[in-house]
């Protein structure tokens, strides 16, 4: 359930915490007229939004949401694509204290209707044409002129947040935040992470992913919170993303790693102009080292980020690149975080050696988060782990090594696929590239690797066999390559694994 606040000061400065609804009303009365958004549209246009209109379109969309029975116990699924409309949804359902849920829109209707099963949602802000049992509002419908657009009581929401993931196993399961919807306005300034990363109240924020994915969600509730204009783009594309840099003065974003690699390969990217470029952090997957060692000649070591975290938001790791190039291929120490590498029998391993990551925050008391469709793996004290692979080194830098899940086993030898593809993405010549394990009579699993090559060039299996063997042990070379017109990837860059772990592919 939500809980009442008590009235704060107007300025926003007070250190008590504030909800996320009363956060926008309190910056409608001070920037009354100031951009809070711009949404950057894929024909080339953009849409400003006001902050005064934010809070009114956000007031009238939670009494909308309050018409078909959403409330401060309630869950509010978002089915929408990038759009002004879905920053309005998400502040009406706050507004209402109702946790927010946004769903990536185009989900084919029988896997939608798998995670509409387990969310179990009271409202439903989609375009969809059929949903089962649930109250829908269209987006056109959820701002009404006729419905009074007056504050609403002040409530906090918890949980605030859950998102949907199905991982690379297709069995949905959705996160649940144990954290209330509410924040210090300021953290940029009082944060310890916000600091190191250089983030500011005023600051001007390109949102490059989905807002269904915790990046895009996340980032651009978060720099609203803070005072910060966010520029959203409706789906990424690396010249538009650089153009957008350019018009707007961009200061940060965060973006995962085919999108650096693809604005980091658009001709002429080291003659555009990143000045106003403050700080770029890289999060979501592993990042090959010629995609670091690019962008920091192009906006400098001290402004390139590299973070490790999860949608579970378990705990984070964070570095600088001029630390990073004592490190190369780390994801940073822990922030405000604790992290330790165990064993299957759960037992710590040295540096060096790899197992199972565990994190957990500094001070932790309780679970930071919940599933419904799955079991958390999580200690007695609080320690928790995703899945994902890696070692520390003696000084306490973690490096990731893959998830336990795409660990591929061939003639009894460990190969990592993500070692394999940042190998691979390395070519000139790759513009994608994913590695799966694939059935082998003799070898009980075959290293394969599925190629989208860049248009026009004559790329065969040989060149990048040859590529493969300069950089990897032999073992660990892929015996197969198969060449694809485009990979499967969602809009927040995540791969579809399960597309192409399928049968076998005899070697030439």
């Amino acid at each position: 359930m939500g809980r009442v606040t008590d009235d704060l000061d107007d300025s926003g400065t007070d250190l008590q915490p504030v909800s996320f609804g009363r956060r926008i009303s309190d910056l409608a009365k001070q920037r009354s007229g100031e951009a809070a958004l711009i949404f950057a549209a894929q024909d080339g246009t953009d849409h400003t939004v006001t902050w005064d209109e934010l809070d009114r379109t956000s007031n009238r969309a939670a009494r909308r949401l309050a018409e078909v029975g959403a409330d401060a116990a309630s869950t509010v699924m978002i089915g929408l694509p990038n759009s002004v409309t879905h920053i309005v949804a998400a502040y009406g359902a706050w507004k209402l204290g109702a946790c927010v849920l946004p769903l990536r829109w185009d989900l084919p209707e029988w896997e939608r209707e798998r995670v509409i099963d387990l969310a179990a949602p009271d409202a439903v802000v989609a375009d969809w044409h059929s949903l089962s049992g649930r109250p829908q509002l269209s987006g056109a419908e959820l701002d009404d002129a006729r419905v009074s657009d007056e504050p609403l009581p002040d409530i906090v929401p918890m949980p605030a947040r859950a998102i949907a993931s199905s991982g690379s196993t297709g069995t949905p399961k959705i996160i649940l935040s144990q954290v209330p919807g509410e924040s210090v306005p300021g953290q940029s300034i009082h944060n310890p992470t916000a600091r190191y990363l250089g983030h500011r109240p005023g600051q001007t924020v390109l949102i490059m992913a989905p807002l269904y994915h915790t990046n895009g969600f996340l980032m651009a509730h978060s720099a609203l919170f803070e005072a910060q204009t966010a520029v959203v783009m409706e789906k990424f594309d690396a010249s538009r993303a650089v153009e957008l840099i350019e018009r707007y003065r961009v200061n940060t974003f965060v973006a995962v790693t085919i999108m650096l690699q693809r604005m980091a390969r658009l001709s002429g990217i080291e003659d555009r102009d990143l000045s106003s470029i403050e700080s770029v952090l890289h999060g979501g997957a592993p990042l090959p080292e010629w995609v670091a060692r690019t962008w920091m000649e192009l906006v400098g070591p001290t402004r390139f980020f590299v973070c490790y975290g999860s949608s579970e938001q378990a705990g984070t790791t964070l570095t600088r690149g001029d630390v990073w190039l004592e490190h190369p291929g780390t994801v940073g120490q822990v922030f405000d975080s604790e992290v330790k590498i165990l064993d299957e029998n759960l037992k710590p391993l040295p540096p060096g050696e790899i197992g199972d990551i565990y994190m957990r925050w500094v001070g932790q008391t309780s679970p930071s988060f919940d599933y419904r469709g799955a079991t958390p793996a999580t200690l007695p004290d609080f320690f928790s782990t995703v899945g994902d692979l890696g070692w520390l080194d003696e000084d306490g830098f973690l490096f990731l090594a893959d998830r336990r899940k795409d660990l591929i086993i061939s003639g009894g030898a460990n190969v990592f696929a993500a070692e394999v593809e940042m190998a691979l993405s390395a070519h000139p010549n790759v513009r994608d590239v994913v590695v799966v394990g694939i059935t082998d009579d003799e070898w009980g699993q075959r290293v394969h690797a599925v190629v989208e090559a860049l248009p026009d060039s004559t790329l065969t299996a040989e060149q990048l066999s040859i590529h493969c063997r300069e950089r990897l042990a032999s073992y660990k070379v892929p015996r197969t390559f198969e060449f694809v017109e485009k990979l499967a990837r969602s809009d927040a860059g995540k791969i579809r694994r399960s597309d192409y772990a399928r049968s076998p592919i005899r070697p030439d």
